[in-house]
């Protein structure tokens, strides 16, 4: 159960309020809130209560102003809600925006209305003419305030100050900012280039102190002033003024230039090569500025890639292609055939486009067809020539075997028959199977020598009948050998 505390100076009050901001403590945290109307004879029941978070709830309070009108100028200087309370519901000053509304104190007046910082100065007014404005604090994507009360004042007459620059403008290109401005002063001059980040115009003060020299573009002669390093890789908001110095150390402020680098710069065209392989056309970007500027990181660049026949010279004919990377390939070519291309960067986050590159043409090959469907006919007929003529080398090839074998045979008769009695052996006609041994036995031979010589004589007989029963498997050689034997004998 809830444990209910009395609110101090809510109680037997008559009228149908109070205030009880004493008893809140803290901001962020939810209450609950209960009431009952009482008699002095009875008590109502308690009604439901209410719930409530007073950060939530709460309206944001008009904000304090002071007004100076000076030089055809008013100046105008904020202070928050809450400025002088000890206790505050928003303690974060900085998270607090304004806006204003000023017109003509006229019947027929038209309202203007502006952001400004809690410094600030409302130009373009007319000269000693009285001015009515009111200011409105807000939140950010939270809440808006309440408008304060209305203040009057009047313009003064502007002193044109010839020693002041004027018409101050920014120039921008491929991330190179350039700040120009108008000298009316026919003596000589020299000038000097400041820069405040936008930021510190949100924090209430005094910011005359916080303006920061541009370098090298001090004590310059020159109307224009290259401010690009003082751009950091991750750009923000930046105010810019020049002040002028005569030669009596007289010197004067120019109006203030606010830039968002991202919006002010303009892209310049990339840069494009092309390349061809057998069947693609390569296409490599460069973004605007070159690889290395980093800055073009932070519009999400895309490129469009256009791509034609230079036979026909017709942009209307040309291809479109829509890329995020820097390297694009084109399908489909005609062979002996010159296409040019040319890109655009842009980016959708800023709206910006590019104007188009220069032009980049590349002829692509031949028609590589022709010589492959010759070289495979080239191939096929020497295939179909082996294919016919192997089966035909083959049956000649026997063919030559054969009468060689017939007609001049590698092999020869044994040296041993190398004649027949005393005649040569040279007939053709001679089979060609190679002759066998000669067998014989010599023992029916020598028993008929014997014999005859036993007839003879006696003498040899016990000699001869020694060699019988012997057999030779010698050669003709042999046999030739024993013949002559007998007939010595």
């Amino acid at each position: 159960e809830l444990e209910w505390e009395e609110l101090a100076g809510c109680q037997n009050v008559t009228g149908t309020k109070c205030d009880f901001s004493s008893a809140i403590t803290e901001y962020d945290v939810e209450y609950h809130v209960r009431l009952r109307a009482e008699t002095r004879e009875d008590k109502s029941p308690w009604s439901t209560y209410f719930e409530m978070i007073p950060s939530e709830i709460a309206e944001i309070g008009p904000p304090e102003i002071e007004l100076q009108s000076t030089n055809g100028v008013i100046k105008i200087k904020v202070s928050p809600p809450e400025a002088n309370q000890a206790q505050k519901m928003w303690i974060d000053d900085l998270s607090f925006k304004y806006n204003l509304v000023i017109w003509e104190n006229s019947s027929n007046a038209e309202l203007r209305k502006q952001s400004i910082f809690p410094m600030d100065t409302i130009n373009d007014l007319a000269p000693e003419t009285t001015y009515c404005l009111k200011v409105q604090a807000y939140r950010p994507l939270e809440k808006e305030g309440l408008f304060g009360p209305i203040h009057c004042i009047k313009t003064t007459r502007k002193v044109k100050d010839l020693l002041c620059p004027t018409n101050v403008r920014v120039s921008a290109l491929n991330m190179k900012f350039h700040l120009h401005w108008n000298s009316r002063y026919k003596e000589s001059v020299r000038y000097t280039v400041q820069y405040l980040l936008a930021y510190l115009k949100n924090i209430p003060g005094d910011q005359s102190k916080k303006w920061l020299c541009v370098p090298r573009c001090e004590n310059i002669t020159d109307t224009k002033c290259n401010f690009t390093s003082i751009i950091p890789p991750a750009p923000g908001f930046y105010y810019l003024r020049v002040q002028a110095m005569s030669g009596y150390n007289r010197s004067c402020l120019s109006n203030e230039v606010k830039i968002d680098p991202l919006v002010t710069n303009e892209i310049g065209p990339p840069t494009v090569k092309v390349d061809i392989s057998d069947v693609l056309l390569h296409i490599q970007i460069s973004p605007p500025g070159g690889s290395e500027n980093e800055a073009f990181r932070d519009y999400g660049l895309s490129y469009r890639v256009l791509y034609w026949k230079n036979s026909s010279n017709n942009e209307e004919e040309a291809k479109m292609r829509v890329v995020k990377q820097r390297l694009a390939t084109v399908s489909d070519l005609t062979p002996s055939t010159l296409y040019c291309v040319k890109a655009q960067a842009f980016s959708e986050a800023y709206n910006k486009s590019s104007p188009f590159s220069k032009e980049e043409c590349i002829r692509t090959h031949g028609d590589k067809m022709l010589p492959l469907i010759i070289i495979a006919i080239f191939i096929g007929a020497v295939i179909g020539i082996l294919v016919i003529a192997m089966p035909v080398l083959f049956v000649l090839y026997q063919a030559y075997n054969k009468i060689k074998y017939v007609f001049f045979p590698s092999c020869h008769p044994p040296s041993n028959i190398g004649d027949l009695r005393g005649q040569p052996f040279g007939s053709p006609y001679l089979l060609t199977e190679e002759p066998t041994e000669n067998f014989c036995i010599i023992e029916s031979i020598i028993t008929e020598e014997t014999k005859q010589i036993d007839f003879e004589g006696g003498q040899h007989s016990k000699q001869s009948s020694r060699d019988s029963g012997n057999y030779s498997n010698d050669d003709d050689n042999s046999g030739s050998k024993v013949s002559e034997e007998k007939e010595l004998v």
